[in-house]
């Protein structure tokens, strides 16, 4: 699969690393060329860098991973997406790290209606980039959740994590987002404001 990064930072670079890893084929772009460059050269042969726009035509699955206040810019540059997945990895973070919002839309709603003819889909916003690196516990599998209203594009997203060690689950449609957002706060209060660390993971246990 052809999937192209709107940002490399320590999450994006993680994802697109183990993406590249798993047989993927990726290109990754910063606002910094030499970032990307870099960022593309520590993924493998698997990876390239390019500019923003040239993700967009290149990939069939496109990853928003810049940090909440920058997304209308990164959007703006991107072009054209419709007819694209795009994979929202975001927490709508306010500068103190409180949410933004929460439980009344989401980041993936309001990116949704910026970006209309795009089918997005959210996952990953409740991993550390650490975890994305590295996802072996001795009691299992960390729990990815999946949410989108477009079952298509939710399975495709659903087989990348699957591919990079995760166990999957279906979160339902979009509006989900309001819940694994604020889940994905919780994780950040746990790992950093309450020392536990970033090599933490929620898993969903079954009887």
């Amino acid at each position: 699969m052809k999937i192209g990064f709107i940002g490399c930072g320590n999450m994006g670079g993680a994802l697109a690393k183990r993406f590249a890893g798993a047989g993927h084929s990726v290109m990754v772009s910063s606002r910094d060329k030499h970032k990307a460059e870099a960022c593309a050269k520590d993924c493998g042969k698997n990876a390239s860098a390019g500019t923003i726009s040239d993700v967009v035509k290149f990939g069939e699955i496109i990853v928003l991973a810049v940090p909440y206040s920058e997304i209308n810019s990164a959007l703006k540059s991107a072009g054209d997406l419709k007819g694209k997945i795009l994979l929202d990895i975001t927490n709508a973070l306010t500068p103190d790290y409180s949410l933004a919002i929460g439980f009344t839309s989401s980041a993936a709603e309001e990116i949704a209606k910026l970006v209309p003819q795009t089918k997005i889909v959210k996952a990953f916003n409740t991993i550390f980039a650490q975890v994305v690196a590295n996802p072996n516990f001795k009691d299992g599998k960390p729990s990815v959740f999946v949410a989108s209203d477009y079952d298509d594009a939710k399975k495709k997203v659903i087989k990348l994590a699957s591919d990079i060690g995760f166990e999957t689950h279906d979160a339902g449609p979009l509006k989900n987002a309001r819940l694994l957002e604020p889940l994905g706060m919780f994780n950040i209060s746990l790992g950093y404001q309450l020392g536990m660390g970033a090599d933490i993971a929620f898993k969903l246990m079954k009887r």
